[in-house]
């Protein structure tokens, strides 16, 4: 069972290859190509609610040859009000199959479609790492409802890529 973020602030952490990272926070790329919580066409940013679980999400897609060999930024944003963060437990999921690794269906987009176009900031347990959660955010009804803390160049442990 996952360890739900307290009832304290809320961050956004995000790893982007370093020509996307000013715009991170439009949800292009899922709204392009759909992800496991968005269909095509509908816009979402996926963020992790710490900055460990952001680098495994980018690492499981990519590798660790990427993030070492290829320039990425990592952002990190704080939630300015967590009244605006829907949090979804994991018995309210429709479908546990959801949260654990593989190709997404349809009804999971289209679950999560409703979340994002309802909610600012869905806080969202990670198939990456079961003790870990991710945000979704719906750019379009969370602007002005985040800031940015930092950007940084992001350097992988060389010893996660050995040759």
């Amino acid at each position: 069972m996952a360890v739900i973020p307290g009832n304290g602030e809320i961050y956004l952490w995000r790893l982007d290859r370093k020509e996307h990272a000013s715009t991170w926070f439009s949800g292009i790329g899922a709204e392009l190509g759909g992800g496991r919580w968005n269909s095509k066409g509908v816009k979402a940013v996926y963020a992790s609610a710490d900055p460990s679980t952001a680098i495994l999400e980018v690492a499981v897609h990519k590798g660790f040859r990427a993030l070492d060999t290829i320039a990425h930024v990592l952002t990190g944003a704080r939630v300015i009000n967590r009244s605006q963060v829907y949090t979804l437990y994991p018995d309210a999921v429709p479908n546990p199959n959801w949260l654990v690794p593989g190709t997404p269906g349809i009804g999971q987009q289209q679950f999560g479609n409703q979340l994002l176009a309802a909610h600012p900031f869905v806080l969202i347990p990670s198939a990456v790492s079961r003790h870990s959660w991710n945000v979704l955010m719906n750019p379009d009804l969370a602007e002005g409802l985040f800031e940015v803390i930092s950007q940084e160049h992001f350097a992988l442990d060389t010893r996660l890529n050995p040759p």
